[in-house]
């Protein structure tokens, strides 16, 4: 059986001990009770419209709409949701225990151009019955979603696989994460500098640092998982597969002059040499 928590094997490894495709185990959604479910629900849609709300003014809000919860339970939830209030407080999103951490360096940067900077995060993503995570690599300028990832827990692999993903078709000047301890593993890092990538990092319980991924999972899930509510990790799958390809190019952003992220990322490869 595998241990998501083992204290000395990754997934990748007891995986490769008991013969499992790895892919295979990240099908099966994540689980929690009905009750936490619906509760995880409401508390990613008014994350969304309220990020600077911690768990106290997070508990007060579900118990103003009708929940019976207490702080205890919101809490609980939040951090196995990776939320937490976009203001800085102490001892919230954690970096990985003795690694570094890296300036915020786009701090009044004017981004002019597709490949200067891109960004990940990772967000909560709700099914009908249980949960999965989603990491994306997006390019600041344009939008352009250049990889993404599903996954039933907050492994860091999953991240990395995903940035590889993305540094199969470029490379950033700078790449920007929050100061999670997915994204400041020595793997991740490393993989970054091995590529002579610049490396930022948002400051502590700044979500608005990264704000081009925030507006994203704001997108994602108002236009996609909150209207589709999937049953399972397969339809979602081939349902953010078909999204993120509407997205990528079909979808104008006004902040592009109503071009689709395609048009204005793909427009770098596009222009005589």
């Amino acid at each position: 059986m595998i241990e998501p928590n083992h204290p000395n094997l990754s997934i990748r490894r007891q995986c490769e001990l008991v013969g499992l495709n790895r892919a295979s185990y990240y099908w099966e959604a994540a689980g929690e009770s009905e009750f936490n479910l619906h509760l995880m629900r409401r508390i990613d849609e008014q994350y969304l419209r309220t990020p600077f709300y911690g768990y106290p003014k997070m508990t007060a809000e579900l118990q103003r709409q009708g929940e019976v919860v207490n702080r205890k339970r919101v809490a609980r939830l939040m951090q196995k949701m990776g939320l937490q209030a976009l203001f800085p407080k102490r001892k919230l999103s954690q970096p990985a225990e003795g690694h570094e951490i890296y300036p915020y360096l786009l701090r009044n940067m004017t981004v002019t151009q597709p490949n200067q900077v891109w960004s990940t995060d990772i967000t909560y993503i709700p099914l009908r019955y249980g949960f999965m995570y989603l990491a994306a690599v997006i390019d600041w300028f344009s939008r352009y979603v250049l990889a993404w990832q599903l996954s039933n827990t907050l492994e860091s692999s999953f991240c990395l696989e995903t940035l590889e993903m993305a540094l199969a078709q470029g490379k950033p000047n700078i790449f920007n994460t929050d100061q999670g301890a997915q994204f400041t593993a020595h793997a991740f890092t490393g993989r970054l500098k091995a590529a002579n990538i610049r490396i930022s990092m948002d400051g502590r319980g700044r979500a608005l640092d990264n704000i081009f991924v925030e507006r994203l999972w704001r997108t994602v899930k108002y236009e996609d998982i909150y209207l589709k509510c999937y049953e399972s990790v397969p339809a979602l799958q081939h349902g953010l597969h078909d999204y993120f390809q509407f997205y990528n190019h079909e979808r104008p952003h006004q902040s592009l002059a109503y071009r689709t992220p395609a048009e204005v990322h793909l427009q770098l490869h596009a222009l005589p040499s």
